[in-house]
């Protein structure tokens, strides 16, 4: 959110969007949601939806602003049950600290937020849940989330670690195939258009040619630095919603949208180069060569398996790349980005798309050896493990808890 508020609210102080004013009807001060004994009314609701609108966040902002507020509520009651209750000054320095990312002072954020509609109380608020929750989970679990110099040294030598951005992305990939590549590469123009979640979901499930597509494009969080250079610097320019030109690749067009964007608050060693199998398999996409895809895959675990696939055959149909990142072909770098080592994509194809590639990612070689900084990796995975641990311990709450909306 921070990268999004960089490129969105340095204009709110001169231009203020067209958001209603909340309504003082009575109605709007009814609770709308009880969460176990608290309430939140239809006016926090609408003063969220005006504050998600104003940060461009991504999704149906009434469902987004309704969980928003029953976590919050959950996040505040678990805290003040722990003792926890951020300070007046605390918060004050948080709000701060959160306009400052936006390269804005505190004063004028509060002042953007207010051309747009939005109570400098609900930013308070807003704020609030999220240093009292980060304060209880650092109690709860901060002796527990340090990585041993055990974990330190798997990590390294595993080429863990995580990218000071991370990007929460969905994906369409279209096949154009030889006197197709002008009608897809229209279509692409005009789904680079849409701006809603939704839209791009529906599209995704429609053209798109990649095992996303069930899930409507969307992949996991991504560290920005896994993605292909050549897409780098496109996906940073969006804001979340936003969709990229047509990216052409070889038999395909790419689209990917940018659902969300943070920093994890550290660097990792960065990757330099990447080795990768390719085996060619007659019969491109079509359902009997998926399928022998399909159950090579269950038989293999290593690059080093592909070999005895491949014995009898000509030398041709297997190739073991190792290329500096900057050279791997795009649509390669693409799948590459969404593999660990040992695992596999079956999306791309050669040979005017007759020929399916069986791609797996042997490994990472990291730009930095043992003297890597030590104390950055253990930050990033401390940060990872408190996160995993938040988000479990949110969903155990949400569990247990009386939630009724109206």
């Amino acid at each position: 959110m921070p990268l999004n508020l960089l490129r969105r609210l340095s204009a709110l102080a001169l231009v203020a969007l067209p958001f209603a004013q909340p309504a003082v009807a009575q109605g709007l001060f009814s609770p709308a949601i009880t969460v176990n004994d608290q309430v939140i009314t239809g006016y926090e609701i609408e003063q969220r939806k005006a504050m998600l609108r104003l940060l461009r966040a991504p999704g149906d902002p009434e469902r987004t602003a309704r969980d928003q507020l029953i976590d919050d509520r959950l996040r505040i009651e678990a805290s003040a049950a722990a003792g926890i209750e951020p300070g007046p000054d605390e918060i004050a320095e948080g709000m701060n600290e959160f306009a400052q990312r936006a390269n804005l002072t505190g004063e004028e954020f509060i002042k953007a937020l207010a051309g747009g509609g939005v109570a400098e109380q609900t930013f308070r608020d807003f704020v609030k849940a999220g240093l009292a929750w980060r304060q209880l989970i650092q109690t709860r679990y901060g002796g527990r989330a340090n990585p041993s110099e055990e974990e330190l040294n798997r990590a390294l030598s595993s080429n863990a670690g995580q990218s000071n951005i991370r990007v929460l992305l969905s994906e369409i990939i279209m096949p154009a195939p030889p006197g197709q590549d002008e009608e897809v590469l229209q279509r692409a123009a005009q789904l680079s258009q849409l701006k809603t979640e939704g839209e791009f979901s529906a599209a995704a499930r429609r053209y798109s040619a990649t095992p996303t597509k069930g899930a409507g494009g969307r992949l996991p969080w991504r560290n920005l630095s896994d993605l292909p250079p050549a897409l780098r610097p496109l996906i940073v320019g969006l804001a979340p919603g936003e969709v990229t030109d047509p990216l052409p690749l070889p038999n395909a067009v790419a689209l990917f949208q940018l659902r969300a964007i943070e920093e994890t608050g550290f660097t990792a060693p960065e990757v330099s180069a990447l080795e990768y199998t390719m085996y060619y398999m007659p019969g491109g996409r079509s359902a009997e060569t998926l399928a022998r895809a399909r159950v090579l895959s269950s038989k293999v675990d290593r690059c080093d398996d592909l070999y005895a696939v491949a014995k009898g055959q000509p030398a041709e149909v297997l190739e073991r790349v190792t290329l500096p990142v900057a050279q791997v072909p795009n649509d390669i770098g693409i799948e590459l980005s969404k593999l660990d080592p040992g695992e596999v994509s079956t999306v791309l194809t050669r040979n005017n798309g007759q020929t399916l590639v069986f791609l797996m990612l042997c490994g990472r070689t990291l730009a930095v050896g043992e003297d890597a900084d030590r104390d950055q990796l253990a930050l990033g995975l401390r940060n990872q493990r408190l996160g995993a641990l938040a988000d479990s311990y949110l969903a155990q709450l949400r569990s247990e808890a009386r939630i009724v909306e109206r």
